[in-house]
C-alpha cells in the first residue's frame, strides 16, 4: 500500500505542475505577449475558467501526504518554513491582481496589478523548481527526522547544505523555462490574434532552450546525486517516462511548426509528465533523502501510517479522484475553442 499512495501522491503533484503550470507560464508571459489592455484581458480570459480549479491540485497533494506521509509533510512544512510563506505570498497576490485589476478603470491601477500578476507568477515556477532541486539534492534530515535550512551558505552543494545553491537556482530557472513554454503553448491553443502569433514565437524560443539545457540538468543532477540514476535502468516507468518526455518535445515541435496547436500543447504536457514521473519513479522510495547518513531518510515505508489507515483512505480516494477528472473535463468542454478579444470585453 506505501508503493501504491507514493504513486498517487506523485500523481497528484504532477496533475498539479501540468494544471496549475500553463497559467503560472501564462502568467509569466503577461507582459510580453499582451500589450495593450484588451490583449491582457484576453489573455486574462484564456485562463480564467481553469487558474482557480487547478490550484485544488495543490491541496490535494497536502492531503495526501497528511492522509498517507504525515511524517513527510511535518518535515518538509516546517524545514520549508520560509520558501512555503514566500509561495502562500506569491498565490495570495496572484490570485488579488487577477480579482481587482478591472475593479478601477484606471491605467496606473490596472499596470499594477498586471506587474503583480506577471511578477508573482514567473517567481512561483521558480519557487517550486527550487524545492523539487532541494529534494532531489537531498536535506540535511537529522536522525529525528527533522531538518532546517537557512536560504543559502556557500552557494555549493557541498557541506552544509541550504535552500540555494547552484543546483536548486538551475533547477529553479529550467523550472521557469519549462513552465513559461508551457504556457506559451497554451495560449497558442487557446487564443487567437496577435497574443497567439506572440505566444508561438515565445514557445519555439523557450522550448529550443528547454531542449537544450534539460540534458544539462539531467547531467548537474548525476554529479549532485549519482546514485538517483543507480536503478534507472532497473525501473520501466523510469525508461517509458524518459520516453514519454521525449516524445512530448518533438509533438511540441511539429505542432509548432505545423500550427497544429492542439499537439502542440498536448506534447507540452507530455514533457511535463514524463519528466516528473521519470524523477518519481527514481527516487522511489525516498521522498526526503538524508545528506547526513542516508539511513535517516524519510520513505515510503518508514514515514507511512499503518495500512489500515491506507485502505480506507484508498477508498476515498477512489471516489474523490473520478469526481475531480469529472469536473475538469466538463470546465474543458464548456470552454473549449478559442478566447478572442471581443469575447474578453465582458470579463477581467
Amino acid at each position: 500500500m506505501a508503493e501504491l499512495w507514493f504513486a498517487i501522491a506523485s500523481l497528484m503533484l504532477v496533475a498539479y505542475v501540468v494544471l496549475d503550470g500553463f497559467d503560472f507560464g501564462a502568467g509569466a508571459l503577461h507582459l510580453v505577449v499582451a500589450r495593450t489592455d484588451a490583449e491582457r484581458r484576453q489573455l486574462l480570459s484564456a485562463i480564467g475558467p481553469f487558474w482557480d480549479g487547478n490550484e485544488v491540485w495543490l491541496l490535494a497533494t497536502g492531503g495526501v501526504l497528511f492522509l498517507a506521509f504525515p511524517r513527510v509533510l511535518a518535515s518538509g512544512l516546517s524545514g520549508f518554513y520560509l520558501a512555503i510563506f514566500l509561495v502562500l505570498w506569491a498565490l495570495i497576490l496572484r490570485g488579488t491582481a487577477i480579482e481587482f485589476r478591472s475593479h478601477v478603470e484606471n491605467p496606473l491601477w490596472r499596470a499594477a496589478w498586471d506587474a503583480v500578476f506577471s511578477v508573482a507568477s514567473t517567481i512561483l515556477p521558480i519557487l517550486f523548481g527550487t524545492a523539487l532541486g532541494n529534494l532531489v539534492r537531498g536535506l540535511p534530515i537529522a536522525e529525528d527526522g527533522w531538518f532546517s535550512l537557512t536560504l543559502f551558505t556557500n552557494f555549493s552543494t557541498s557541506g552544509p547544505v541550504a535552500i540555494l545553491d547552484w543546483y536548486t537556482v538551475c533547477a529553479g530557472l529550467f523550472a521557469l523555462l519549462a513552465l513559461t513554454g508551457h504556457g506559451a503553448s497554451f495560449l497558442v491553443w487557446k487564443t487567437d490574434g496577435p497574443i497567439r502569433e506572440r505566444s508561438r514565437a515565445a514557445a519555439i524560443r523557450l522550448y529550443t532552450l528547454v531542449a537544450v539545457t534539460w540534458p544539462l540538468l539531467t547531467a548537474a543532477t548525476w554529479w549532485v546525486n549519482p546514485h538517483l540514476f543507480a536503478a534507472f535502468h532497473q525501473r520501466t516507468v523510469a525508461m517509458l517516462s524518459v520516453l514519454v518526455a521525449v516524445a512530448g518535445l518533438a509533438a511540441v515541435a511539429t505542432g509548432l511548426r505545423r500550427q497544429r496547436d492542439g499537439l502542440a500543447f498536448l506534447g507540452s504536457c507530455a514533457f511535463l509528465i514524463g519528466m516528473l514521473a521519470a524523477t518519481a519513479a527514481c527516487v522511489f522510495p525516498t521522498m526526503l533523502r538524508s545528506v547526513v547518513n542516508d539511513g535517516w531518510s524519510l520513505t515510503a515505508y518508514n514515514a507511512s501510517v499503518p495500512e489500515a489507515s491506507l485502505y480506507a483512505g484508498t477508498r476515498w480516494w477512489a471516489i474523490g479522484l473520478p469526481l475531480a477528472v469529472t469536473y475538469f473535463i466538463v470546465v474543458f468542454r464548456l470552454h473549449r475553442g478559442r478566447t478572442s478579444i471581443a469575447a474578453a470585453e465582458q470579463s477581467y
